[in-house]
Order: structure tokens, then sequence, then C-alpha cells
């Protein structure tokens, strides 16, 4: 079982010193995809790099540009493209004449309509500096290093700053919800393997973009993977009693969960539906969507 963190203390748009190295400034968009909102975080000093500069709203640009008064920022990273994560980066470069780095989108085949999250997509997001897997920026006494973690988007990054052993992880770990899987950009096998390889890399402390940090990230990873493969033989459970629509699974397998986020729950059954077809545990007649009937094979 995972042990949720939902202890965060943060005020909005105010500058936070975090460690030696890291300062964080939350954004007031909350709601039940971002939790307490965007926390945007800040790397270094002097010469810094921004982390997810978060959505494009007045008070929240002013309060960046109140943070870094003084400062130059080199770099603009980007964990990937949903509108409460990328919007404000360009504008942020343009500002102090840096790049952002990060991943494109794909372009995304027709294969299941998706779900527009609270924040949305931020579609028009292409970085300056397509971010490969192990590359590292770096500035005055900080190192961060790219590690490409498919699963919640296909490009979303998460960033490892080695003078602190700390990884900025974006949406593909929190401490305070499990992250969704939305296909066809987001793959749950793809998710699994990212989980596995973050969990292998021994950071002593992950930063997600939304809520606390995760100061025991091996046990609490291993507990996020547990909890991925309970999933999947809740599914095989529910389809050991006859064909099964996605519907029908999310109104048995979340009838505790917040009604609102049952068409992202939705999207994650069907993921991790589309894992257990590629597996061989699971089949379905035609393309797998969320009016398909499934059944065991």
């Amino acid at each position: 079982m995972i042990e949720f963190i939902h202890q965060l203390d943060a005020a909005y748009e105010e500058c936070e010193r975090l460690s030696p190295l890291v300062r964080r400034v939350m954004a007031r968009n909350p709601g039940p995809f971002t939790y307490t909102g965007t926390g945007v975080f800040i790397i270094g000093a002097g010469e810094v790099a921004v982390i997810d500069p978060g959505p494009a709203l007045p008070e929240h640009a002013a309060a960046l540009d109140a943070a870094l008064e003084g400062e130059r920022v080199t770099h603009v990273l980007v964990t990937h493209h949903h509108a409460d994560h990328s919007p404000l980066a360009r504008p942020l470069a343009r500002k102090h004449g840096c790049k952002v780095y990060g991943m494109a989108p794909r372009a995304l085949p027709d294969m299941v309509s998706t779900v527009q999250m609270e924040a949305g997509d931020d579609s028009g997001f292409r970085p300056d500096v397509e971010i490969a897997d192990g590359d590292e920026v770096s500035g005055p006494g900080w190192t961060l290093r790219a590690l490409h973690t498919p699963g919640h988007t296909s490009n979303h990054v998460c960033y490892g700053l080695t003078e602190e052993n700390t990884l900025f992880s974006g949406d593909h770990v929190m401490g305070w919800s499990t992250s969704v899987v939305v296909p066809p950009d987001g793959r749950m096998g793809d998710y699994i393997a990212s989980l596995e390889r973050v969990r292998a890399e021994n950071f002593a402390l992950i930063r997600p973009t939304h809520g606390p940090a995760i100061d025991k990230p091996r046990s609490f990873l291993s507990a996020y993977i547990g909890h991925r493969r309970a999933r999947e033989r809740q599914i095989l459970a529910h389809l050991a009693n006859g064909p099964q629509r996605i519907r029908d699974l999310v109104a048995a397998m979340y009838a505790q969960v917040d009604a609102r986020l049952h068409p992202a729950a939705a999207m994650s059954v069907l993921a991790h539906m589309i894992h257990l077809i590629e597996q061989g545990k699971a089949a379905c007649e035609g393309p797998p969507g969320l009016d398909s009937v499934y059944a065991l094979p």
C-alpha cells in the first residue's frame, strides 16, 4: 500500500528556500490534478535553472520575477507539455535571453479520444533544445541530468540534481497521489519500466512538481510499482467474472475516489488494459478503447 504524503506548508507566490541549492515558488492553481498547485523549482544562485515554470498567470509570473530579481536564468527546463507545467517557459526564457530545454510532444494517432485534464495540454509547446536521456546542463555549483521517463506522457523528462542526489520528478512520481497514464500518448508498460529505472537510481530525495517531497524514494517507488501490479490483478479478477467494459470497471474499482477523477481513472484502466493485452493476459475485439468489451483470452 502506498503511504501517501499530504502535508505541504507552502505559501502561494512566495519564494521558499528548500535546500542550499533549491528554492520553490508555488503557483496559485490548485485542483484535483494539481493538488495545491504547481511548484516551480529554482536551482542554484546567481546563474540559475528553472524547472517547470508553470502556468502563464500574471500573479505567478510576477512572483517568479520577484524571486529571480538580480539573477540570470541560464536554462529553463520542462518535464512535459501539460498546461500547468510549460506555458510560462517561453516568456521566462525570452526575458532572460536563454533557451527552453525539454522534449517536444509527439504527434498522436487517432487511437482513442483523450481526456481533457484539469490543466489540459500546452499543445504549442516546443523546446529550443531537444534534450535527450542522460544529457546534462550545469551552472555555478549545480548539475542537472535528464532522465527520459515516458509513461505519464511520451515526452516526460525528470531531472536529477547531482550535488544533492535529488530527483525533480514532474508528474512521474507524486507523493500525494498516483500519476495518471492516458493513452495513446501515455503507455503503462513504459510507465512501469520508468518507475523501475528511477528506483534503481537510488536518489536520496524526490521533489515532484505537485505536492510534498518524498524522503524515502526506494520504498515509496516500490509501493508505487506494487500499486500498478495490484491494479492489473484487480482488473483480471473482474474479467474472470465475464466480459467487461471500462466504465463498469471504473465504477467498481474507484467507488471511493472523487468522481471528478473518474474520467482520468478510465484512461488509466484503459492503459492497464492495453498493457495486459500486450502481455497476452486480456483480449478484446478490434482496437482497445473506452467502449470496447474486454475478456480473458
